[in-house]
């Protein structure tokens, strides 16, 4: 029988083999550069990434640690480590791919993960893997490990996503003041004992915020931040008892902080001792009730983001479109106006008013910007809608407490302030001001 000597050559197999090769490295490579990074930068492949190569997104960073590994890890061979961190990363990774996230790195014990699409997919990824971790714990000290317990913190805003390197090594990377914040409320979740935090701007850009769990913990000023920040817990992944506590005493604990952020020690006290005979295992609640008796004993008050009387409108608020600053200032003097109103101990008739032309001053502020970004093309224009929509929405529940005539006007106070005032002072210094300079460059090229 005549051999054909390029029937190997010809055969399906051996046509194939480049391109499996290919495929081969392709997925190889996308173990050090993630695809999902290669498609947000709109490259057909990996081989397409330069240095430099970027695009401008509103994403939410998602920083998770686990606390205590250094410690952990002095107890264990390096084999052991490795062995135990790895397994860690191995049952957490899938979760953050299945909700259309993905790690940007690990750092140490840490992983640093982008959620490009919904807010609501990275605090789905959060429960789900706090959730794992319980599994996780069993599996692990069955083979003679320590269990684990992680902190994640989660930030949103608009950020560069791109590559940065040179001729030898390249590598993606986010660039925003965003991924700080991320990291500052991971480092926060030990002080306060909690699990899960998320800042005010990944609130405000959830999907799905009422279907949560979520209190108020804090007004914190953080590192790198000339504001304050409002910080909320999400409580979805805690056991059934603790959730359920948090829940039963939802309403008495952020009074007793907002009692505490105005130094009324007594009153506040008396609520967080409530909130522990009803929920011993509220770490937090017993961290403020310790600074309570801290402020007794030295009169040290621990906060870092205290209350101002009156905010006043600053040159450093504008965005530089003349009338949406004058809407701005307006808006500020008219929540300072209901502030005023709720402190002088107005009837409820007045704050109602009060409240009344707020909102029709929110409303009316709001569709004059939207009209203006759908006028000119403005790319975030459904991320700066939805952060206006969840605001209305907060707004709607602040009204709704303001009906309620057995809530202090302190809590009505603190509430103003970090639904209202902080929400608009850190909306127009943030969101807002991509906005104007979106608008000014595009009056330059005009």
């Amino acid at each position: 029988m005549e051999v054909n000597k390029n029937a190997a050559k010809e055969s399906p197999e051996h046509l194939d083999s480049p391109a499996l090769d290919l495929k081969k490295i392709t997925l190889a490579y996308s173990r050090f550069v993630p695809a999902q990074l290669v498609e947000i930068l709109e490259k057909q492949s990996i081989l397409d990434l330069e240095p430099g190569t970027q695009v401008e997104r509103e994403i939410t960073i998602l920083f998770s640690d686990v606390r205590g590994f250094t410690t952990i890890s002095e107890e264990l061979t390096p084999q052991r480590t490795f062995e135990l961190i790895n397994a860690y990363f191995r049952r957490m990774e899938p979760i953050i791919f299945r909700n259309n996230g993905f790690i940007d790195k690990y750092i140490g014990d840490a992983i640093m993960a982008i959620f490009p699409g919904s807010a609501s997919d990275a605090l789905h990824a959060s429960i789900d893997m706090l959730i794992e971790l319980r599994g996780f714990n069993k599996d692990i000290e069955k083979r003679g490990f320590k269990p684990l317990q992680i902190g994640i913190g989660l930030n949103t805003g608009i950020s560069m996503i791109g590559t940065v390197g040179g001729r030898q090594k390249m590598e993606g990377t986010v660039i925003s003041d965003a991924v700080n914040l991320a990291s500052r409320l991971e480092s926060l979740t030990k002080a306060y004992g909690v699990p899960l935090l998320i800042s005010e701007h990944t609130l405000y850009s959830l999907d799905d915020a009422p279907d949560h769990c979520i209190r108020f913990i804090d007004r914190v000023r953080v590192k790198g931040k000339s504001r304050p920040q409002c910080i909320f817990e999400i409580y979805d992944g805690d056991l059934k008892k603790v959730r359920n506590g948090k829940t039963e005493t939802l309403k008495v604990f952020e009074e007793a902080v907002a009692y505490y952020h105005y130094r009324d020690i007594d009153r506040a006290e008396a609520l967080f001792q409530s909130c522990l005979h009803l929920n011993p295992n509220d770490f937090a609640a017993r961290l403020y009730l310790s600074r309570c008796d801290n402020y007794r004993n030295t009169g040290v008050h621990e906060s870092t983001g205290e209350l101002d009387k009156v905010t006043f409108w600053k040159d450093e608020y504008n965005i530089g479109i003349p009338h949406i600053d004058a809407q701005h200032m307006e808006l500020l003097e008219q929540i300072n106006r209901l502030s005023e109103t709720i402190g002088g101990g107005a009837g409820g008739e007045e704050i109602t008013n009060a409240l009344n032309f707020v909102d029709k001053y929110v409303n009316g502020h709001f569709k004059t910007e939207e009209q203006l970004m759908e006028k000119k093309s403005y790319p975030f224009i459904r991320e700066h809608q939805n952060q206006h929509r969840i605001f209305y929405q907060c707004f709607l529940n602040l009204k709704s407490e303001m009906d309620d005539s057995s809530l202090d006007k302190v809590f009505l106070l603190f509430r103003t302030q970090i639904f209202l005032v902080d929400w608009l002072i850190n909306h127009t210094t943030k969101t807002d001001k991509h906005l104007g300079k979106f608008l000014r460059e595009q009056e330059a090229s005009a």
